[in-house]
């Protein structure tokens, strides 16, 4: 089993060794992954890992990919991914039984809300879910209340097997509120149109939102005016998962730049120049 290590600001970043455990198509271009890794056993929710894909020497870059569940005693993680690239899609090809290398843990991932009051809002758009889902089982663990709002272009991209995967860490009054663009399936509109009806509804201390920018730019926006405190986690291109290729940057209100690998993925909202 490959063990390198190197230090990272977050701690030990470590190269090693995956087996496929399963790798299925769950929805339209969506598949659930389940590996079998040592990374498992110190991988935090809203980190992140980078994998080494076979079948193409001459694509040298790692695909960073977000995870929804890490078993640490069975050494399992679970990540949910859509094909997007040439890369994503030999990914979606590996068998259970194949072996690879990933690079991780990976970044900076989320924070159990301080001073909270009420119960937090997750948010997620596409695949941002899984990293949602590995938000609620740590909200689960701490005792906070939560509901979730995940947003999908249509009905046919919903990961049902992930939506199931979440059901059980929820709270007796807790909800997954699904919303598609176009009206197929749940609420029809954005999720930030929902949102406004939910925080209309109910008191939320903290929003956690992760999916494509411009959905969190304007979640971060409706946080802002409403005084609610937000984090988010960043998508960006991060090629080496450690700060060395400079691929990543995330411009800030303060000025200058923070490299989304290693001072993010996951942001408080409120820093982000958007």
């Amino acid at each position: 089993m490959i063990a390198a290590n190197a230090q990272g600001l977050q701690g030990t970043v470590g190269l090693h060794e995956f087996c496929v455990l399963a790798n299925e198509q769950v929805a339209r271009d969506t598949f659930r992954l389940e590996i079998s890794s040592l990374v498992a056993k110190r991988i935090q929710p809203g980190q992140f890992m980078n994998f080494a894909v076979p079948g193409d020497p001459t694509h040298i870059l790692r695909i960073p990919l977000s995870f929804s569940h890490a078993d640490a005693p069975d050494s399992h993680v679970t990540m949910y991914y859509v094909t997007v690239g040439e890369g994503t899609k030999r990914l979606s090809s590996m068998r259970t039984g194949d072996i690879s290398t990933v690079v991780g843990p990976c970044g900076k991932g989320w924070r159990l809300p301080e001073d909270l009051s009420g119960r937090c809002l997750l948010v997620s758009g596409g695949i941002g879910l899984a990293p949602i889902a590995a938000a609620a089982g740590m909200l689960s663990d701490a005792g906070i209340a939560y509901d979730v709002i995940a947003g999908f272009q249509t009905a046919a991209r919903i990961p049902e097997r992930l939506i199931s995967e979440m059901e059980p860490l929820l709270a007796d009054d807790a909800k997954i509120h699904l919303a598609t663009d176009d009206g197929s399936y749940g609420f029809a509109g954005f999720t930030t149109r929902l949102m406004e009806q939910l925080i209309a509804e109910h008191s939320y201390g903290c929003v956690l939102t992760c999916g494509p920018e411009v959905m969190m730019h304007g979640i971060a926006a409706i946080c802002a005016r409403e005084g609610i405190a937000c984090q988010a986690s960043m998508e960006r291109m991060m090629g080496c998962g450690f700060g060395a290729c400079g691929a990543c940057n995330i411009p800030l209100v303060a000025g200058g730049y923070a490299s989304c690998c290693m001072d993010g993925p996951v942001f408080d909202a409120k820093e982000v120049a958007w």
